[in-house]
């Protein structure tokens, strides 16, 4: 094995979180070092979605010039609901005086990536964390592989676990890589990306007699549109002009644009959501924490929620040997996780037709619509927590 390397926070991760984590400490003057097993372009090639929170742009709007979400990113003031034959706008600013921002989550890496390494972060690509060790010690360490195949350690204060759904630290903290509340929905997402022109100004979330169907965005040139599909669906079982018509069928009175397919995916829904948050020096953010299915969009923002709760417990501790917030920092996420999870699930499970619903469930869930559509005060909560709820004072 290699010489150990030090540091004062290791981070596994190299997404949203691990790098906004190591943005703010950094300017704390706390030293970081972030290993993705990823290469720089497979991070920043990957096109992800891109609806971020007032909030959340807020935060990376912060980074000042290193950050182009104000200057690149698309500020978007309501959702489109469609069912039953009608069209419902969800005006968030009139609601709640917020908005949300199209700005795909690839692109905030490429902004946070530059930023790092123009200020000399320590970020490694192509390492791959093998495990976490000694977790209830001051010194836990990251047990870490190189591109090269060689075996080396990172001796750290603390240790961040940001390193998606397949998380390693995980098992550090939970005992398990699997220990969670989880829940599997019997249906997915048929994703594509196409070229071509936006087909409505606004997201469109279509309930309609044929399924569901969302109309989504990620440039002026570049479109992501999704219909409800079995979960072991095949992407080449369609054709081209069979999806198109599969999603024409689902948003009845809208034409879409259409243009060519260059990507096919089928995107499973889970929620999850870990046993523990902490264990000793190690805590997990981000989708080591958590999965939504991703009906209220609240993946990324939920993870930037949990690094601004982390950032200011680290700081306590590394800087003032203060434990407390650290030791809060589990019950405080939590309860913005929960919201979110419900929120998820609610969207979810409003919109999108189950396996073996009968006529009275299809009914109902047009009532349950109705009652949010026709409703000034149920109009508000969607705006509420679409456009994201406060964050946490001082963070």
């Amino acid at each position: 094995m290699n010489q150990p390397v030090s540091t004062r926070v290791a981070i596994i991760g190299a997404g949203p979180a691990g790098l906004l984590l190591s943005h703010l400490l950094g300017e704390a003057g706390i030293d970081s070092i972030v290993i993705d097993s990823r290469s720089r372009a497979e991070i920043e090639g990957t096109v992800r979605a891109g609806i971020l929170e007032q909030g959340t742009v807020e935060v990376l709007a912060s980074m000042g010039d290193a950050s182009r979400v104000l200057t690149t990113g698309t500020r978007h003031d309501g959702v489109e609901f469609h069912f039953d034959g009608e069209r419902h706008r969800i005006d968030f600013a009139a609601l709640v005086g917020r908005s949300v921002w199209l700005y795909p989550q690839h692109e905030a890496l490429k902004d946070l990536i530059a930023a790092r390494l123009a200020a000399g972060q320590d970020l490694r690509f192509g390492v791959t964390a093998e495990g976490v060790e000694d977790a209830s010690s001051d010194r836990p360490r990251v047990i870490a592989t190189d591109a090269d195949g060689a075996h080396f350690e990172i001796q750290a204060e603390f240790v961040v676990g940001a390193d998606g759904s397949r998380s390693v630290a995980r098992t550090a903290v939970t005992g398990s890589s699997t220990g969670g509340y989880f829940r599997e929905y019997p249906f997915a997402w048929f994703g594509i990306l196409t070229e071509a022109p936006p087909s409505a100004e606004e997201l469109i979330y279509s309930n309609s007699p044929a399924g569901f169907a969302l109309i989504s965005q990620r440039s002026p040139q570049v479109q992501r549109m999704y219909f409800q599909c079995d979960p072991d669906a095949d992407t080449n079982a369609m054709t081209d002009a069979e999806i198109w018509a599969t999603l024409q069928e689902r948003v009845p009175g809208t034409e879409l644009a259409e243009g060519p397919i260059f990507q096919r995916d089928v995107l499973r829904f889970r929620s999850f959501v870990a046993h523990e948050l902490r264990r000793g020096r190690v805590a997990l953010v981000g989708d080591a924490a958590h999965t939504v299915p991703p009906t209220g969009a609240k993946g990324m923002n939920l993870a930037v929620a949990d690094v601004l709760i982390l950032n200011r417990a680290l700081r306590a501790l590394l800087l003032e040997r203060d434990e407390r917030l650290l030791d809060g920092y589990a019950e405080t996420a939590l309860r913005r996780i929960w919201k979110a999870q419900h929120f998820s699930w609610w969207m979810t499970s409003m919109l999108h037709t189950a396996p073996g619903a009968s006529d009275f469930d299809h009914r109902r869930q047009l009532g349950e619509l109705r009652s949010v559509v026709e409703s000034e005060a149920g109009s508000a909560y969607l705006a509420e927590a679409y456009t994201g709820w406060p964050l946490e004072a001082g963070v």
